[in-house]
């Protein structure tokens, strides 16, 4: 199993983006890229810890490959948008991408680069080393699934899953 830690504004939407998809065993929702250690998710949203809402995606590279999980996340957000997605606003909605070795590195970067010719040269998703990643809250974790009916899953969340699975329907569960 592969894992993969991103970013790209709430993680209600990378968790329940990616659960839709073959290969993909898990999402685990945390924060990631801070300093403050296991900070809650009030203190992450004040915008003063650093971290990012982020989602660590587990999935069989037999079944889905890791370039298309990647091509998956350039597609569900606006990796153009400087600390936010939509009307999420501030760091820890920032577009980010943080990797275990260099081998991941590499395949972000190649991502990002693949990605450009879709958003244009404007991405700013952040690339570094994966450092003070914590799990988020059990109520974060598959939080679509437990409140489809919530107004943020109907407004946001819904239609960015729509989004990529109409662009990945091969790999729709």
């Amino acid at each position: 199993m592969t894992s993969f830690v991103l970013g790209g504004g709430c993680f209600w939407c990378l968790d329940s983006t990616f659960m839709q998809f073959k290969g993909v065993s898990d999402v685990e929702v945390g924060y990631s890229g801070g300093a403050l250690p296991n900070p809650s998710y009030e203190a992450v949203c004040n915008g003063n810890t650093g971290h990012a809402e982020v989602a660590k995606v587990i999935f069989d590279e037999n079944e889905i490959p890791a370039s298309v999980i990647l091509d998956m996340f350039f597609t569900l957000h606006d990796p153009t948008q400087l600390n936010r997605q939509g009307a999420d606003v501030g760091t820890q909605y920032r577009s980010c991408m943080f990797y275990t070795d260099e081998e991941q590195r590499e395949q972000f970067e190649a991502a990002r680069d693949r990605a450009m010719a879709i958003w244009g040269p404007g991405i700013v998703t952040e690339i570094a080393p994966l450092a003070n990643y914590f799990v988020g809250e059990e109520y974060h974790q598959d939080f679509f699934a437990k409140n489809p009916g919530q107004g943020y899953c109907n407004a946001v969340v819904a239609p960015k899953m729509s989004k990529t699975r109409k662009a990945f329907t091969q790999y729709v569960r």
